[in-house]
């Protein structure tokens, strides 16, 4: 008898470390490649405080997505390739799901390892604009929008302004830029534009080290006179050059920023001068909507959030994270939904966002109406290429403009094809797709 007892306590002793192990195991481990140091700081950590406390949020409230809960595991690159990629490989071992760089450097190293490890990436309206191409690059995915989408509706932008896009011709548009591969990514398609348009194109690149220091850059632009502005930065590059265009004279309405030179301390900065710079967006800003709500609920009053003040939760770049967490959620919800399980591996989580469609109905079920446009990506398109909205500082806060932009398709897409092929042809034994595609995609 006494045996029997010692032998039911070993086999108890034994199975409790297996169900332990068990239990650690139904997570669903997203590695976020974050910066809250260095001179991206600014922008780095509202956007990355929006993804955490999404996450939290649906953990704290619903225990996680489908019943397993997100293990949202930060890793810090202070926006440094060489460190991103470090992360990556230290991270590789605990079988992420998907790969979010945040940083369109790291994207670019990270592309090629994407396939071979059968982990996603998503670069969220950053990266490279031909992976949009999913026939070439089946692991890449950029939604809502790619960096020329965004080029090509400033282009539209100032062609409303100017009365058409015929008046274009003989203007002189300037890009404002960070000299990195993220500043860079617009160029081809503002010089094709240049060209179909008949308008001339002016770069004035902004040295990481210099991002602080553009008066020489900003006397240029006076200098020069050019009737539209670009604006291309990053963190401390932005306040920077909004200060330094006002201290010119140059004409904030003139002045258009890329959705990641739409921060609230971007044009915040400046005071008063910053009044009518306009910026693109890809997201509503503020709390008014049930998920944030939630978030301000399960999250940030019990103190579980690194906002360090509650006014924080709202801005621009907070709510921006908020958008990257909610497609990851529903990419991870399709997934479990076509393979039928609720711990789905990145090559699901692959299939979940190739067959994404987040209608304005599914919007409003989680909590977001009219926080973003809807997305729909299939297997040729991995990107949308959806509409895009105008905010304009008021001195301070962002209001959003009745002007909602449309990307220059006829010029953008057949450039992403080219691009893409080039990539592929380039990068010796790229591999052709053999990824299956869904009917519904």
């Amino acid at each position: 008898m006494r045996l029997s007892y010692i032998a039911l306590g070993l086999a108890v002793a034994t199975a409790a470390p297996l169900a332990a192990a068990s239990a650690q195991a139904a997570e669903l481990y997203i590695p976020l490649f974050t910066y809250r140091t260095g001179p991206y700081a600014g922008s780095g950590i509202p956007f990355s405080n929006g993804m955490d406390d999404y996450f939290t949020m649906l953990n704290e409230r619903d225990g996680g997505v489908g019943g397993v809960r997100i293990n949202a595991e930060e890793c810090e690159t202070g926006y440094d390739t060489k460190k991103g990629v470090e992360c990556y490989d230290s991270t590789k071992g605990k079988h992420p799901i998907i790969t979010t760089p945040f940083s369109t450097g790291i994207t670019l190293q990270l592309i090629p390892k994407a396939a071979v490890d059968k982990v996603p990436i998503l670069s969220m309206a950053y990266g490279l604009s031909a992976s949009a191409d999913g026939d070439q690059f089946p692991w890449v995915f950029n939604p809502p929008d790619t960096y020329w989408d965004g080029a090509s509706a400033f282009i539209r932008h100032a062609a409303n302004v100017e009365g058409g896009f015929d008046k274009l011709k003989g203007k002189t548009i300037g890009l404002v830029h960070l000299d990195a591969p993220y500043g860079k990514e617009p160029i081809p398609l503002l010089e094709a534009l240049a060209k179909d348009y008949g308008f001339t194109l002016k770069l004035y690149p902004v040295p990481g080290a210099q991002m602080q220091n553009q008066t020489s850059l900003w006397l240029d632009i006076r200098r020069d006179r050019p009737d539209w502005i670009y604006l291309q930065g990053w963190g401390a590059m932005n306040p920077t050059a909004i200060k330094e265009a006002a201290k010119i004279g140059f004409p904030m309405n003139r002045l258009v920023g890329n959705w990641w030179a739409g921060n609230d301390d971007d044009p915040r900065p400046a005071g008063a001068e910053s009044k009518g710079y306009l910026s693109l967006d890809i997201n509503a800003v503020g709390t008014n909507f049930p998920a944030i709500q939630d978030i301000l609920k399960y999250v940030v009053d019990k103190g579980k959030s690194q906002v360090t003040s509650k006014d924080k939760v709202g801005e621009n770049f907070y709510d921006r994270g908020v958008l990257n967490a909610a497609l990851i959620v529903e990419a991870i919800r399709t997934a479990q939904r076509l393979s039928g399980k609720k711990e789905v591996t990145g090559e699901d989580v692959r299939r979940g966002l190739e067959n994404l469609n987040i209608t304005a109905a599914r919007w409003k079920e989680i909590g977001l109406e009219n926080f973003a446009t809807p997305v729909k990506l299939s297997c040729a398109d991995h990107n949308g290429h959806n509409l895009i909205s105008v905010v304009q500082w008021d001195g301070t806060k962002w209001q959003k403009t009745p002007e909602t932009l449309e990307p220059i398709k006829d010029k953008v897409l057949p450039l992403i094809q080219s691009a893409a092929e080039s990539y592929a042809k380039a990068n010796t034994g790229w591999p052709k797709r053999t990824e299956a595609c869904d009917k519904s995609s």
